[in-house]
């Protein structure tokens, strides 16, 4: 589950952490890294056990439902969203429940939020549709649930409140979590019960070794990484530089000279878009000339042994 996307995000933080705080302990900010990364996992199991505790939540509402009704000779309700067979599936998920058992945050501990988000399903057109049509199978199911969760849980500002209180390592985490927690819904099989496979960890030993020696080359050769972009900055106003944009460029540079089977393409453009997102308004355009600059000056002193493209004409300079 944790992809290089994600990894880049967390080295840029503990990075720009690293130089903030007085210890420059790098075995100990390694160690930071890591548990970041695994919390990050721990987000994505605890999202899809919101959808379980939803669900028993549903559950329990229609109990409440159905006695009243049989007390008053009244039609009973239809328990089908609380008995969703993706909801049960997923219920029933042997390793959800293992790796739910030994964490401390857990839903019962928030049931208004979770109680919160039952009444703004029932509401929802979604729903609504979903109760009305005469379509019952898994396939329904498992998609209704996916709709529910882009729709209502994705862009939740109320839930992403309450998942800061749970763990401050949650701030920034979601939003790529959410992407997991969608495509596991999507590839959830019913004839594997509970038994269905999901998201690992890391996807092999390979990313998790990328963090760490991401990391560790960013660290460790930041002299020489900033030589490099001072050496390259005689038509730029390096002065300029917000202090993040520097900790960016960094462990982009870290990442050109550190694996070579990542194109330069690609790194300039996961930098540029954390730039956007962490550092000043016009970062990411400074940041994308300065390391294509950069990458231009390895290269042609033998550092970098990539390939990149002619520049299409004159290259732009920056600052005034």
């Amino acid at each position: 589950m944790i992809n290089r996307d994600l990894i880049r995000i967390k080295v840029v933080q503990l990075t720009y952490a690293y130089y903030q705080n007085g210890d420059r302990n790098i075995d100990k900010a390694e160690k930071e890294l890591l548990f970041s990364l695994s919390k990050s996992y721990g987000l994505y199991n605890h999202l899809l056990s919101l959808i379980v505790a939803i669900t028993q939540e549903e559950r329990h509402r229609m109990e409440i439902l159905t006695n009243r009704a049989k007390r008053e000779g009244a039609p009973e309700p239809s328990q089908r969203f609380a008995y969703n067979k993706f909801a049960v599936q997923l219920e029933e998920n042997k390793q959800l429940i293992q790796y739910m058992e030994g964490q401390q945050h857990q839903w019962q501990d928030n049931m208004e939020a979770v109680r919160k988000l039952c009444d703004q399903i029932e509401q929802s057109v979604i729903y609504q549709e979903y109760m009305a049509s005469e379509e019952d199978s898994y396939d329904v199911d498992r998609e209704v649930w996916r709709k529910i969760y882009r729709a209502l849980i994705q862009e939740n500002q109320d839930l992403d409140t309450v998942l800061e209180e749970k763990s401050l390592y949650w701030n920034d985490d979601k939003e790529i979590v959410d992407t997991f927690v969608i495509k596991t819904i999507k590839r959830f099989d019913p004839d594997k019960k509970s038994e269905q496979e999901l998201l690992p960890e890391y996807k092999n030993e390979e990313d998790r070794e990328f963090a760490v020696k991401l990391f560790r080359a960013t660290i460790l050769n930041a002299d020489t990484y900033q030589r490099y972009m001072s050496e390259t900055s005689r038509n730029w106003d390096f002065s300029r530089l917000a202090y993040m944009d520097v900790v960016i460029m960094q462990i982009a540079i870290a990442e050109m000279l550190t694996f070579p089977n990542v194109p330069i393409s690609v790194t300039i453009n996961e930098y540029v878009e954390l730039a956007k997102l962490y550092s000043t308004p016009r970062s990411g355009g400074y940041i994308n000339g300065m390391l294509d600059a950069i990458a231009r000056y390895l290269i042609n002193a033998g550092i970098l042994l990539k390939q990149m493209p002619e520049p299409k004409g004159k290259h732009a300079q920056g600052g005034k």
